[in-house]
């Protein structure tokens, strides 16, 4: 699977990719969010094939220059819904339209899968990622507290 905007290639993850994802992971966090473990942390990351690929869903990488700067993941909640996940940008390469190539094909891939909702979740200090969601079909469908910080929740309807 192969995109391009600015050279930019979007590829499945691959099991060399572990520790350049890892850091990007905490890399591209808010530094408001690093105040505590929670959902954001990389206990997903530990095992990628068996928590994504092997489960209905896709982990995606954006490789420019040959370093991973985005990337982002779906993963299945139930038959209908699928979960976007670990939607991240470097910092140094933000606001280029990588991370929405990356949105596109996991919303395309979750329509391959039969998925006719996705859900997401970010915090209520990372505005920018909330305005990102918004502008792609996201809407609010609650907020709770998880781990001291306050989570909103998002879903879409797939066409």
């Amino acid at each position: 699977m192969v995109d391009t905007k600015d050279s930019l290639i979007i590829r499945q993850y691959e099991s060399k990719d572990k520790e350049s994802v890892r850091n990007l992971h905490w890399l591209s966090l808010p530094m408001s969010i690093l105040v505590a473990n929670g959902p954001w942390d990389d206990r997903d990351l530990h095992d990628i094939q068996k928590e994504y690929l092997n489960n209905n869903g896709e982990f995606l990488v954006g490789v420019l220059n040959n370093r991973i700067v985005g990337m982002g993941a779906l993963r299945k909640k139930s038959d209908k819904i699928g979960e976007i996940k670990l939607m991240r940008v470097h910092p140094d390469y933000q606001r280029r339209g990588y991370g929405q190539l990356i949105l596109e094909k996991l919303e395309a891939k979750a329509r391959q899968f039969g998925y006719t909702i996705l859900c997401l979740d970010t915090t209520t200090k990372h505005v920018p990622a909330q305005n990102f969601y918004k502008r792609n079909g996201y809407r609010e469908t609650h907020r709770a507290v998880i781990s001291y910080m306050e989570t909103i929740f998002f879903e879409k309807h797939l066409e």
